[in-house]
């Protein structure tokens, strides 16, 4: 497994954190952190995919959809300990945005050769699935 695949998994992880973050302070069960954080986690790249017509990333390679459990879970287990769950997720988030911004302008730029379609993609990627987290949670968004 190379690097860029590595940050992948870790990239999709953090975004999944923020949704679990979300979803403690909300209160929720493990079923909504689970939830919160696969369509954060993945639902800026599924749109992503989906809009440049190419098989779905999380269909393919399924250990996507694991990063986003094990992430959940270990915040569902650990979120209680954090003094301020709302900071960590600006941090998480702020971080997310970066690196998928990046990864989404990188796939739009291979897929199709333009770079319009590729700060698109970029901004998609890195924003769609915290907008769907906060929409879910009915929080403002971040």
């Amino acid at each position: 497994m190379d690097a860029i695949v590595l940050l992948d998994y870790a990239g999709v992880a953090v975004f999944a954190a923020t949704g679990a973050l979300a979803a403690s302070r909300k209160q929720l069960d493990l079923i909504g952190f689970i939830f919160l954080a696969a369509v954060t986690g993945i639902g800026g790249g599924t749109l992503r995919d989906l809009i440049l017509g190419v098989p779905v990333f999380w269909v393919i390679q399924h250990l996507y959809t694991l990063v986003c459990v094990t992430a959940a879970v270990a915040v569902f287990f650990t979120a209680h300990l954090l003094e301020s769950r709302y900071k960590l997720l600006l941090w998480l988030d702020a971080i997310g945005l970066a690196a998928y911004c990046v990864f989404g302008a990188y796939k739009g730029l291979l897929f199709t050769g333009s770079p319009v379609v590729a700060v698109v993609m970029g901004v998609l990627t890195a924003t769609f699935g915290g907008i769907l987290r906060d929409v879910l949670a009915e929080e403002p968004s971040v």
